[in-house]
């Protein structure tokens, strides 16, 4: 039975050795067969697919399926992004940039040959501004939960949205290298003198708060409210100097959507609490956040000199 046994064992391991030899020749024919299979799109084709995108950004796939055609190439969709990839070229959403005319580039160009200037003490007296809108449930990002199947709706697993985001906020914040100042929610509708109220009872206290001294500089965009009259007139009657801030420039958002995950993250269920977790948050971001925003002042700058006065990465 031993003796028996071990032959039947012998005749089935050749058996197996066999068929793994058989599998091994056919993956081989089988790979060379894949590496002499001409090309979907020629060398040609794939260039001048290239030209086109590169000559403008926006075209589209069926657009490109077209040219293509006309080649006398492939016009398969996968087979044109296939090509366009081992190019490295993307399809990517635009982003949405602020327009900017020869004029506004030539602003921008004169405001950062200027401001590289600046020693790092001068930028670390810069008291910078902006306003922003927080929705109450406006936290525009997915949220995944654990769950198991056919829970989808149950209230722990979802995310509660309500039309115009529940109510919003819109609150006024300053800081400096040395951390954040004061926020302040505004009531109503902003107008010029509302925005002068804000900072008669804000600013002069923040620029105390972080020891900015007297001869602080306080940046504001061009919004007609903070250039209008009586604002200018509160800004000369307080000796406060204003650092000239080019027109459609892009504000320091990074601390906004610092505070906005922070403020989300708490889930406030109304209004009042929503402004309360904004003040909490905006104090808890560390001086540190902010002494690097402004020490990135100079890079946004050589930035806007290298785009020749155009939209940036920051």
């Amino acid at each position: 039975d031993f003796l028996k046994t071990a032959v039947q064992s012998s005749e089935y391991l050749n058996k197996e050795k066999l068929l793994l030899q058989d599998i091994q020749k056919r993956l081989l024919v089988s790979k060379k067969n894949f590496q002499h299979r001409p090309a979907k799109l020629s060398y040609r084709g794939r260039r001048a697919l290239v030209r086109e995108v590169k000559k403008n950004p926006k075209i589209t796939v069926a657009e490109l399926q077209r040219c293509s055609r006309e080649m006398g190439e492939s016009s398969r969709k996968s087979t044109i992004t296939a090509a366009l990839h081992q190019s490295g070229l993307y399809g990517r959403v635009a982003r949405q940039e602020p327009f900017l005319s020869a004029r506004h580039m030539k602003a921008c160009m004169e405001f950062a040959k200027k401001r590289l200037k600046d020693s790092n003490m001068v930028r670390n007296k810069i008291l910078w501004s902006d306003e922003t809108k927080i929705e109450l449930f406006g936290l525009n990002s997915k949220r995944y939960v654990w769950r198991k199947p056919g829970t989808a709706h149950h209230l722990s697993n979802t995310v509660p949205t309500v039309k115009h985001g529940g109510g919003s906020i819109m609150p006024w914040g300053c800081f400096s290298a040395a951390g954040t100042g004061r926020l302040v929610a505004i009531e109503g509708k902003m107008n010029a003198a509302k925005y002068r109220d804000i900072l008669d009872e804000n600013l002069l206290q923040s620029a105390q708060d972080l020891r900015l001294g007297r001869r602080f500089t306080f940046q504001q965009d061009n919004d007609p409210k903070h250039t209008a009259k009586i604002t200018k007139e509160w800004l000369h009657n307080n000796s406060v100097t204003v650092l000239e801030w080019p027109s459609r420039s892009p504000d320091f958002e990074h601390l906004w959507r610092d505070l906005k995950m922070a403020v989300h993250q708490r889930l406030p269920s109304n209004l009042t609490e929503l402004e309360r977790i904004c003040k909490e948050e905006w104090q808890r971001i560390p001086k540190s956040r902010c002494e690097k925003l402004v020490a990135s002042f100079p890079k946004r700058l050589m930035a806007v000199l290298d785009q020749k006065g155009a939209s940036t990465k920051y």
